[in-house]
């Protein structure tokens, strides 16, 4: 086993608000702790769906005087979650005006059932159906 554990991704994002809505109200995540740095005119929100002393979380980062919205990176792909009813999931979702730019289905030269959405800030979140 080995010493090191994967503790959080972090996330810039615009708008906080409308990102924890996406994250716990539409995902379902867990706000677990939010702190405002007054000197530093930002705010790190922790969402997740356990405890951080065993389960790796998603950290979001809200600096105050960002105006626009933050180019995603090229290195970046994707966060994945698993979901029981992957096309359930998907239509819930789009009917809350969710991008759902990949919609559900097989993956390429694979089974796996597969379906991509966009938060807020255009991240891509891979949904993978775990039955």
């Amino acid at each position: 086993m080995s010493e090191f554990r994967l503790l959080h991704t972090m996330l810039r994002v615009l708008d906080l608000e409308k990102s924890l809505d996406f994250y716990t109200r539409l995902l379902g995540m867990k706000l677990l702790r939010r702190n405002d740095y007054e000197g530093g005119r930002f705010t790190l929100a922790f969402v997740g769906y356990g405890d951080e002393s065993d389960t790796a979380v998603l950290e979001l980062t809200h600096n105050w005087d960002q105006k626009e919205p933050y180019e995603i990176g090229t290195a970046y792909g994707h966060i994945a979650l698993g979901v029981p009813d992957i096309y359930g999931t998907c239509e819930k979702l789009a009917a809350e005006g969710v991008k759902i730019p990949r919609p559900p289905g097989p993956m390429k030269h694979g089974t796996t059932v597969i379906a991509f959405i966009e938060d807020p800030d255009g991240y891509k979140v891979e949904l993978i159906e775990r039955k």
